[in-house]
């Protein structure tokens, strides 16, 4: 699973993902965007993963875009196709590379947390939104930064911006390109909380989630990325399909018995 721009170590059921390229602020190019969607694939298949942490090696989380890949974009139709990889299949909806390195995470079964520290720049900002939550640090810098070279973000980012911090707050960040903190992230709602250290924060929470049943915790996510998406009735109904397969399970039952053996045994 590894990779030379992606490494990845399990332990404990919490899968621990790095992008590697701490001598370019783990940038990202081809080769680092490929990496991101087979890990991702990856992972979705593996049942001893239970959460996983996303961070980056060195200095960030990730600059953006690399600057090699400005130089293809700005030579014309050739480079840009080179840059612009659209394919066939789509993944989370989407078909374009980059945007698939985002969707991943959001198509993995189970929790993704992102721990952001130093610089999270427009695509590597976009990485940061396919996970379910965000842990950055205070002093982090984070930016929508596609405006400042004539762009758009678009890794999936101008879909799930607004999910998060409203509709204007989405547009003042996307139409400025402005800087903010990591404490300021976290007030906008852009990430999830502040922590003086993201990656041991995030791996902390990473391994109290999995300590719960799996199929539990990917039923939750599931019905979770339904909301608001669709109906409330097609919602509902799939919440309901979801409590009544965890129900059939042999492993609720098998839980509940431990569980309940446990709380006895605090009362004797």
């Amino acid at each position: 699973m590894d990779s030379e721009h992606v490494t990845v170590e399990v332990d404990g059921g919490v899968a621990q993902v790095r992008l590697n390229r701490p001598n370019k602020l783990n940038a990202l190019d081809h080769h680092m965007f490929q990496a991101l969607v087979a890990t991702g694939r990856a992972l979705s298949t593996d049942e001893s993963v239970r959460a996983v942490v996303i961070a980056g090696a060195g200095r960030a989380f990730c600059a953006g875009l690399d600057f090699s890949r400005f130089t293809q974009l700005a030579e014309g139709a050739d480079g840009r196709a080179e840059v612009i990889d659209i394919g066939i299949d789509r993944l989370g909806g989407a078909r374009a590379l980059g945007q698939q390195a985002v969707r991943v995470w959001s198509q993995l079964p189970v929790p993704v947390i992102a721990a952001v520290h130093g610089v999270a720049f427009g695509g590597g900002l976009q990485i940061a939104l396919g996970a379910d939550i965000r842990i950055v640090a205070p002093t982090a810098e984070l930016s929508v930064m596609e405006i400042s070279w004539g762009l758009i973000p678009d890794m999936a980012g101008t879909q799930l911006l607004p999910e998060l911090v409203g509709r204007d707050v989405a547009k003042e960040l996307t139409f400025t390109g402005r800087r903010i903190s990591g404490e300021h992230a976290a007030a906008l709602g852009l990430a999830t909380r502040a922590a003086a250290d993201p990656i041991a924060e995030a791996t902390t929470l990473a391994n109290e989630i999995a300590g719960h049943e799996r199929n539990a915790l990917c039923e939750a996510k599931k019905l979770l990325e339904l909301a608001g998406r669709v109906e409330l009735s097609a919602g509902l109904d799939a919440e309901q399909e979801s409590i009544a397969a965890l129900l059939a399970d042999p492993r609720f039952a098998e839980n509940v018995r431990a569980r309940l053996a446990r709380v006895r045994g605090k009362r004797a």
